[in-house]
């Protein structure tokens, strides 16, 4: 059944042995040792009994839920025929679940999507959220940019700038609602609404529509929005242009604009994170014997140490090389990834040279796998 009409029906009080005056620590005290003594582990069979324990406590546990059930109580037992339904004026019956369209001031406690909710949605609606795509290049995502998209779909009327009334002229007020948007029916102890026929709960009515929009207020069209790209944004990230999606009606606010982003590789660079990657040949000798070689960055070229002895593979940090993303102190790295480089065609001089060095080899690589040496 519907949480709130359960709240109605069910005394989590009673449930877990305590008064309506608990303290929170003896609910929470309550509630550990009836869980222990109906827990179907302990207790085969007691599955109903220990889930009515573990609902009652959900709510008595939760400050904010313990306020809110107290008030549905409250309100349910205050004598309008008991918890099934409530006696309304004129011998018709109110339902329980009908409750959210009477009590909606309540901020929603009982559920439901009634009249108060149909007003809202009638009067001044937020604009929806348009979704568009940008490209970028490598660079452009690593330092930032200030670029346009371009958005098609439903704009605010520049002719009349969204209000929906030819130029010279304004909405006025709705004489049958004098602008609340809803119409009050009194019925002694309850007070229901519903929208306004006129104005379609809006409030106001327009006397000379716009001749672009015919009232509207919006119009489609594509226009130029400016974007600006925070630096270090991802491939994939999504972007919010606050306020540059589709206009409200009925003069309500307008959504906003998400920009997904594509980041364009780049013929060199990789990246991790915040970190940059490059991978860079290095011939036999300089991995064996160790160099100093230039490596380039996304600014100037910085010089790097190869250790001897480095092996195809290794990756080596250039420190505040990387990028410098939004919110962050420091850039990232850049990563280093050395890859010998052999050579396909060897001159006579260099097949000699390596003969020789083949030939001083007086320990096997492969020793350790147990195999005879060829």
């Amino acid at each position: 059944m519907p949480p709130q009409r359960e709240w109605l029906e069910k005394d989590y009080y009673q449930v877990l042995g305590v008064p309506k005056t608990a303290a929170d620590k003896d609910i929470t005290r309550a509630y550990r040792k009836l869980a222990k003594q109906f827990h179907p582990d302990a207790n085969p069979g007691s599955e109903d009994k220990f889930k009515e324990i573990s609902a009652a406590y959900d709510v008595l546990g939760d400050a904010a839920k313990r306020k809110e059930y107290d008030e549905v109580r409250r309100l349910g037992a205050s004598g309008m025929g008991g918890l099934g339904g409530f006696g309304a004026p004129g011998g018709a019956t109110i339902r329980v679940e009908d409750l959210g369209d009477l009590f909606g001031g309540l901020g929603g406690m009982f559920g439901g999507g009634g009249a108060s909710r149909r007003q809202r949605r009638a009067g001044p609606q937020r604009g929806a959220d348009i979704e568009a795509e940008l490209h970028l290049s490598f660079e452009d995502a690593v330092r930032g940019a200030t670029t346009t998209v371009h958005v098609a779909g439903e704009g605010r009327c520049e002719t009349c700038n969204g209000t929906g009334a030819a130029p010279g002229s304004t909405p006025v007020t709705c004489s049958r609602c004098g602008g609340k948007g809803a119409l009050e029916d009194n019925q002694g102890l309850f007070s229901l609404s519903r929208i306004c026929p006129q104005c379609n709960g809006r409030g106001t009515t327009i006397e000379h529509p716009c001749p672009t929009c015919k009232g509207s207020g919006v119009t489609r069209r594509t226009r130029e929005v400016k974007v600006r790209i925070p630096p270090g944004v991802e491939d994939g990230k999504r972007i919010r242009v606050k306020g540059r999606g589709a206009p409200g009606r009925g003069n309500g606010p307008t959504g906003d604009l998400l920009v997904t982003v594509h980041v364009a590789p780049h013929r060199l660079f990789g990246r991790r994170g915040r970190n940059l990657t490059l991978v860079v040949p290095v011939t036999f000798p300089e991995a064996v014997l160790g160099a100093t070689i230039t490596v380039p960055t996304l600014d100037d070229p910085v010089t790097l140490r190869v250790p001897p002895g480095t092996p195809s593979g290794q990756t080596l940090r250039v420190r505040g090389r990387g990028v410098l993303a939004t919110g962050r102190d420091k850039a990232g790295d850049l990563l280093v990834t050395v890859e010998v480089d052999v050579p396909r065609e060897l001159s006579d001089e260099q097949r000699a040279a390596v003969e020789a060095l083949a030939r001083s080899s007086s320990a096997s690589v492969r020793e350790h796998l147990g195999t005879a040496a060829s």
